[in-house]
């Protein structure tokens, strides 16, 4: 694996890697809105603000959790299989139906996934059923499993799971720091394992990182992102996950990609949003997504997490901060707020240090939950 640059010095406005030029796109944001579905004709896409897990019918958002992956892969000590286990089945405990709990990379570059075959396994045996098909698992939960090849897809098979994430690269610089390879190489091997995947009738999600700035390169031009999101689509990828993966995407940038996604032909149903919050964005980023009709969004419980490949890479979106935005705007997740806050108490511990959370904070510190 290349060696990691560090970073030279603080982004600022003028300087933030991937900030194209603006433009008008009300067309593509037509196309999108019809896409959403006749349930939102004549309201706003965005809910009067209610209270709750439940939302309003018909408002759904899927919320992917990623803390057990995402969350914890950089982290330098080494946590126990059986508090990686506790920490996911606590997450499902609060109503979270799509989760992501392991990475089958090679232990020498994570290893903190060490333990993968074992975390997956634990849950698939607990959560998943013999008749589970496309990824699902009993009472719909989607447990996810990132793969980097096709060792890594027999291993994931092995441990009993149903549904995989492949990833990708929109640039050339995050392509050989984080696998040694070109961007079109790192498509291709996801591709092919994306592929494999689908033969195997397993459900696949295709992450793609760098999509709105690079820390090498700067800007990243929305047709590479287009170009390779459609590739591993028709590759298999239910999905395709578009990855700010240094978090300095703003408003005008999410608009941007999700409109030259929407004229390309790919519908918001296929796109799902992974945010970092590195310029305190990613809400407002999501409330953007929103609009233009995307209706699946990543996080992490307590903020965990960050990039291990990528420099000024800092945490994820918190679930809790999305969640609190998301059920007072109305949207329905299914999820327990106060719950999913517990969920990662003894992570935290044993990380030794506070939540990244704004929300869990405030709740910690006894303000109301209304």
């Amino acid at each position: 694996m290349a060696e990691i640059l560090a970073l030279t010095g603080p982004l600022d406005a003028r300087t933030a890697p991937g900030v194209p030029a603006h433009r008008d796109g009300a067309g593509a944001r037509a196309s999108l809105a019809a896409e959403a579905g006749a349930a939102h004709a004549g309201s706003s896409p965005l809910p009067a603000a209610e209270a709750g897990a439940a939302g309003r019918s018909g408002h759904r958002v899927t919320v992917h959790e990623v803390g057990p992956r995402d969350g914890l892969q950089a982290e330098p000590g080494v946590l126990s299989t059986a508090l990686k286990v506790e920490f996911c089945t606590a997450l499902l405990a609060a109503g979270v139906t799509s989760l992501e709990v392991a990475s089958f990379v090679h232990p020498r570059l994570v290893p903190q996934m060490a333990d993968a075959a074992e975390v997956a396994g634990a849950l698939a045996a607990s959560y998943g059923t013999s008749s589970a098909s496309a990824g699902g698992f009993r009472d719909g939960t989607r447990l996810l499993s990132l793969v980097p090849n096709l060792r890594g897809l027999d291993r994931a098979l092995e441990a009993g799971a149903r549904s995989v994430g492949v990833f990708a690269s929109a640039t050339e610089s995050f392509a050989q720091a984080n696998m040694g390879t070109t961007m079109q190489g790192s498509v291709d091997l996801a591709r092919e394992t994306a592929r494999a995947a689908a033969e195997q009738g397993m459900g696949v999600r295709g992450y793609l990182s760098m999509c709105f700035g690079d820390p090498w390169e700067g800007a990243v031009a929305r047709e590479q992102v287009v170009r390779a999101c459609e590739q591993l689509l028709e590759a298999g990828c239910a999905q395709v996950v578009v990855s700010d993966t240094i978090g300095v995407a703003h408003a005008g940038q999410i608009e941007d990609v999700l409109d030259a996604l929407a004229e390309s032909g790919v519908a918001p149903d296929r796109v799902a949003l992974h945010l970092h919050d590195t310029y305190g964005q990613a809400l407002a980023n999501v409330r953007t997504a929103l609009e233009l009709g995307i209706r699946e969004f990543d996080a992490s419980a307590s903020g965990l997490g960050r990039c291990p490949f990528a420099p000024g890479a800092t945490g994820n979106l918190a679930t809790e901060d999305l969640l609190w935005m998301l059920h007072g705007l109305g949207w329905e997740t299914g999820i327990d707020l106060p719950a999913l806050a517990a969920a990662s108490d003894a992570v935290d511990r044993a990380l030794g240090r506070p939540s990244a959370s704004s929300v869990k904070r405030a709740l910690r510190n006894g303000a109301a939950a209304d």
